[in-house]
C-alpha cells in the first residue's frame, strides 16, 4: 500500500513544522514547555492537517518516551489498558506518552478511564480534537490538562510545504518537473489552511504530470485536482456556526463585501437553507422597523432562490444580502419581543383586563356589569385611552422607538395623537 506523501514528508523537528508560530515560535508557551522536558497533560484543539499529530510525535521523540497512538473512532477501554501494560517494561523505560486523536468520540465512561492514569502520572496524555474541547471533553480531563488551540496555516507557510513536496517527489521519483507560474500559490491558497491536503494535492499534480509524459505541472491541472478544497465546512461542526455567524454579523454591520464572501462560502458548500434562513432572520432582527418593506422583499428573494435552486439562486440572494447590508438598521422589534418573553417566562403576567376579554356572562356577584370595551375606530384618529396590559404590569414598556427615520415619524405621529 502506498504511503501518502504527507506522511512520508512528516517533519521530524519542531523547526520544520509550518505555521503555529503563536505556539511554537521563539519564546512562545508550548515551545518553551517542550524544551523544559516536563510535559503536562495537553489537549490540542484545531482543524485537521495543521500539525497536531506531527507535534505529538516530535514531543515523544524529544522526551524519549514511548509514543502510543490511539484514535477515538476505533479505540476503546481495552486499548488504553493495553497501553498502560507497557509501563515499567523495556518498551517504555521513560514512561508513556499517549496520543489520543479525536477524543470527542470517546464517551464519558471511556474518558473517565483515563483519569486514574492521568492522576497518578502513569501516562502523559496528549488528546487532540477538531471540535471545541469545552463542549466535547469531560470536565475532569480538561481540569487536569492545558488546552492549546492550533490555527489554520497561512498560505505563505503552506507554500513552503508545497515546494518541499515537489522537491521531494522530484528526488524520490527521479523526475524533473516543470512547474507553471502560480501553481504553488494556487495550491497553498486552495486547501483551507490544511497542510496535509496541500501536500497530497501537490503529489497528485506531480503524478498527473508524469502521466502526461511531459513532466509539466500546469495551473489548470492544479485547479482541477484541488477544486473545492479551499473551504472547511462541516454542517454539524464549529466551522458551520462560525460561517453563518459571520454572515449575519456582516449584514448587521452593513458590510456587503464580507456578507457576500460568507454567502459565497455557504453556497459553495451547497448550504442553501442556512443562507436563506439567516438572511430572513437578519432582515427582521437587524433592519426590522427601520425599513419594514425589506421583510417581504427578502422573503420574495428567498422564495425565488428556493424555486430555481443553485447555481441561479445565488443571484436573488446576493441582491437581498446587499439590500439588507445597505438598509438602515433597528433592532427595536427584536428587543421588544425578547423583553416581553422574559416577563412571561418569569411569571409577570396576570388576568386579561375585563374590557379585552371575549364576552362572558356576568354573574350576580359581579358589581360591574358589562364588558365596557371601547372600540378604537369609533373615536377620533382611531384611538382611545384604554388599559390593555394586565393590572400587575399595566405600566410596562417593552417597545422603544428606534432612532431611524421611519420609527421617529411614527413616534411623532402617536405622541401628537395620544396627547
Amino acid at each position: 500500500m502506498s504511503v501518502p506523501l504527507a506522511e512520508r514528508l512528516r517533519p521530524g523537528e519542531i523547526e520544520d513544522i509550518v505555521g503555529q508560530k503563536h505556539l511554537l515560535g521563539e519564546g512562545k508557551p508550548l515551545g518553551n514547555i517542550i524544551k523544559s522536558g516536563e510535559l503536562p497533560n495537553m489537549v490540542f484543539y484545531g482543524p485537521p492537517g495543521v500539525g497536531k499529530t506531527t507535534l505529538a510525535g516530535i514531543i515523544a521523540k524529544s522526551t524519549d518516551r514511548c509514543l502510543v497512538k490511539l484514535n477515538g473512532t476505533t479505540a476503546g477501554t481495552a486499548d488504553i489498558k493495553d497501553a498502560i501494560s507497557k509501563l515499567d517494561t523495556f518498551l517504555a523505560p521513560n514512561g508513556i506518552l499517549l496520543y489520543l486523536d479525536e477524543i470527542q468520540y470517546f464517551n464519558k465512561k471511556q474518558q473517565q478511564t483515563l483519569l486514574e492514569y492521568i492522576e497518578n502520572g502513569a501516562i502523559t496524555l496528549i488528546a487532540s480534537t477538531t471540535e471545541n474541547p469545552y463542549f466535547y471533553v469531560y470536565n475532569a480531563i480538561l481540569s487536569r490538562s492545558t488546552v492549546f488551540e492550533f490555527k489554520s496555516v497561512e498560505p505563505a507557510e503552506i507554500e513552503k510545504a508545497v515546494e518541499r513536496a515537489f522537491g521531494f517527489m522530484s528526488e524520490e521519483r527521479n523526475e524533473k518537473y516543470e512547474i507553471e507560474d502560480g501553481v504553488t500559490d494556487y495550491i497553498s491558497r486552495s486547501c483551507g489552511g490544511d497542510v496535509r491536503k496541500a501536500i497530497n494535492a501537490a503529489e497528485l499534480c506531480a503524478l498527473a504530470a508524469e502521466g502526461n509524459g511531459d513532466g509539466v505541472i500546469t495551473l489548470e491541472s492544479a485547479k482541477e485536482l484541488t477544486q473545492k478544497s479551499a473551504m472547511r465546512y462541516d454542517r454539524d461542526g464549529d466551522e458551520h456556526y462560525d460561517i453563518v455567524s459571520a454572515y449575519q454579523k456582516s449584514m448587521r454591520g452593513s458590510d456587503p463585501q464580507a456578507a457576500l464572501h460568507y454567502l459565497a462560502r455557504l453556497l459553495e458548500a451547497g448550504d442553501l437553507p442556512s443562507a436563506c434562513r439567516r438572511l430572513m432572520v437578519c432582515a427582521c432582527e437587524d433592519v426590522g422597523l427601520a425599513y419594514p418593506q425589506v421583510i417581504p422583499i427578502v422573503k420574495a428573494a428567498v422564495d425565488m432562490a428556493m424555486a430555481v435552486g443553485l447555481p441561479e439562486a445565488r443571484i436573488p440572494l446576493a441582491d437581498a444580502v446587499i439590500l439588507v447590508c445597505n438598509s438602515p438598521k433597528s433592532n427595536s422589534g427584536a428587543m421588544a419581543i425578547d423583553y416581553a418573553l422574559s416577563d412571561v417566562q418569569k411569571g409577570n403576567t396576570g388576568p386579561v383586563p375585563r374590557q379585552l376579554q371575549n364576552k362572558h356572562y356576568d354573574g350576580e356577584d359581579n358589581p360591574n356589569k358589562g364588558q365596557n370595551y371601547k372600540y378604537a375606530h369609533s373615536f377620533e384618529n382611531h384611538w382611545v385611552k384604554q388599559q390593555y396590559l394586565p393590572d400587575a404590569i399595566k405600566d410596562r414598556v417593552y417597545y422603544e422607538f428606534g432612532d431611524n427615520k421611519i420609527e421617529q415619524a411614527a413616534k411623532e405621529y402617536w405622541e401628537k395623537i395620544k396627547k
